[in-house]
């Protein structure tokens, strides 16, 4: 991937996409190509053709998704599995009309079974029953997964995918509606310590573990990828984890510190608890050589900074 190529990313606004931009622009890539929401809607098939036949890109990282947590999967399944099948599926069939020489499609860990064995090997796929939770959006990334395969194996493209853990860092969503546990856990604290709270309530028991991938961890493995290797060298799909996870409770006193915040932490059993453990198995990924590199506290409080600083009128710890 020369440093002159044409190069686009898909949901460069987004937590992973706007990591994956600044990695690039960082390494020296001169020709990174981006397009809002407004300038290109990626449900729309015609739009996407038309913007490929006139930038031709010839490398395509695939960001562009809608996320959000149990709260938003629960409240608008259709929404997750509609708008990501078309997305991924606009995205991919164009890079393949348009000769893109490789594309970078990216999961979710959600793809593996809610019981699969720990740590999660990348051949579990199709293994179990998916988490209910969030079902609809892991099936449309399974089909993204599979998209990739079946035009790989069909017409010989070069679409590499890569599974993700569960990610946080700058750029991401707050929203205590549709975000995920880790900013929705630092936005929570930050309010109760500013608006002296006695109390932060925290969904489900604390006893599921997760792991956390700093996004920019993320986005260094995704480019080191598109340089270095092909679909003949991963296969279908890969990991991309930290080898490491912890139980929500154990996140939530370690935000709690980080945030500065002294009152007491509430967990709400009658709320849901999503997956018991989601822990990726990351040897395929190491045998390529590349590992994270960011700690867990380091990342969080990178990630409070960044908050912080889209709200400087807020009170700082």
């Amino acid at each position: 991937m020369d440093v002159r190529a044409r190069i686009y990313v898909a949901g460069h606004r987004g937590l992973v996409g706007s990591a994956i931009k600044r990695a690039l622009d960082t390494q020296g890539f001169e020709q990174v190509i981006v397009r809002t929401r407004d300038e290109l809607d990626l449900l729309e098939q015609s739009a996407v053709r038309r913007f490929f036949a006139e930038e031709r890109p010839e490398y395509v990282f695939l960001a562009a998704a809608k996320v959000g947590g149990i709260r938003a999967n629960a409240a608008s399944p259709a929404d997750f599995i509609y708008q990501n099948l078309v997305i991924q599926s606009n995205v991919i069939q164009a890079a393949h009309e348009y000769g893109v020489k490789k594309l970078l499609f990216l999961g979710s860990s959600c793809i593996y079974p809610k019981y699969a064995p720990q740590p999660i090997r990348e051949e579990y796929l199709l293994g179990g029953e998916l988490e209910p939770t969030n079902e609809p959006y892991a099936v449309a990334k399974i089909a993204g997964i599979k998209l990739c395969e079946a035009y790989h194996r069909q017409w010989g493209d070069n679409f590499l995918a890569v599974m993700p853990t569960n990610l946080y860092g700058p750029h991401d969503n707050f929203d205590l509606e549709s975000s995920h546990v880790l900013p929705a856990l630092l936005r929570k604290f930050h309010e109760a310590r500013v608006r002296s709270l006695p109390e932060v309530e925290v969904w489900g028991t604390g006893n599921p573990r997760r792991e956390f991938l700093y996004v920019d961890d993320l986005a260094d493995a995704c480019v080191y990828l598109m340089k270095n290797f092909d679909y003949a060298d991963i296969g279908p799909f890969v990991n991309i984890g930290t080898g490491k996870d912890l139980p929500i409770s154990e996140l939530a006193r370690l935000i709690q510190r980080i945030v500065g915040y002294d009152g007491k932490v509430v967990f709400n059993p009658e709320k849901p608890d999503g997956t018991p453990r989601k822990w990726l198995d990351v040897t395929k990924l190491e045998r390529l050589g590349w590992r994270a590199s960011t700690p867990l506290e380091d990342g969080i409080r990178k990630t409070y900074e960044w908050y912080l600083a889209q709200q400087p009128s807020i009170a700082r710890p």
